[in-house]
């Protein structure tokens, strides 16, 4: 039977060695921190003007993209200790089995709605499709950029499995909060007294809601996929 490692090589397209390269050589693993702390700030300048109408306690659910950095920023600061060190020296504990299931989610899939968020306008004859889409200035960050940068989530979500592990209750409880989160957003939709989706410049309706949702459905199939489980450890043990 296949060791813990190779379970890791075979689910995760991401090499190991590459993995370890980026996450424990401390030069990079400061890159990593550093790009991702500005991340964090340029997220949050997108929901400033409309974070006051949101209670404190919930702009993580509000706030997509950061809340998304943060938590991988959080994984990321847990390796600090361990830079230099082999990947395989980090012990995964519970906490960082938490982290890197809920930071792996929400990058997937904020990542992905944000492809689904920016291209609506193509899909609905009732918006104009120049939105976002162009080459003027305005274009250039607004699509093309925040396109780009969202894709960069979907390569560090790969490089955060590598150090983590998930299990059944785990993502039970990360597929629990993306789906909190997509109530969160448009339950407005459903009568519910909530309109808290993230500012497009449209009025979002089911569309945006059935593409965040299906978002959610495949974070977390490509959390259970690239995540080692600690289920199969268990059985193998006999626990």
């Amino acid at each position: 039977m296949a060791d813990d490692t190779e379970t890791r090589r075979t689910r995760n397209p991401v090499p190991e060695a590459l993995a370890e390269f980026y996450l424990t050589t401390p030069f990079t693993l400061g890159l990593l921190l550093v790009a991702n702390a500005l991340a964090f700030l340029v997220g949050v300048r997108y929901y400033v003007e409309t974070m006051p109408a949101v209670a404190t306690y919930l702009w993580p659910l509000y706030g997509d993209s950061p809340t998304a950095i943060a938590l991988a920023t959080l994984v990321l600061a847990a390796l600090v200790p361990f830079a230099g060190y082999r990947l395989s020296s980090v012990p995964r504990s519970t906490l960082l089995s938490v982290l890197s299931t809920l930071a792996v989610v929400w990058l997937v899939k904020t990542g992905l709605w944000t492809f689904v968020a920016l291209n609506v306008p193509f899909v609905r004859p009732d918006l104009p499709t120049d939105l976002y889409v162009g080459f003027d200035p305005d274009s250039l960050w607004a699509y093309w950029g925040i396109l780009a940068t969202h894709a960069a989530f979907l390569g560090e979500a790969l490089l955060i499995a590598r150090v983590g592990r998930t299990s059944r209750p785990i993502l039970g409880g990360a597929a629990l909060l993306a789906l909190a989160n997509d109530l969160f957003d448009y339950g407005y939709l459903l009568g519910l007294p909530l309109a808290n989706h993230p500012p497009v410049r449209y009025d979002p309706g089911w569309t945006l809601a059935f593409g965040s949702l299906a978002a959610t459905f495949v974070a977390i199939a490509v959390a259970a996929a690239v995540l080692p489980s600690g289920d199969s450890d268990d059985r193998r043990r006999g626990v």
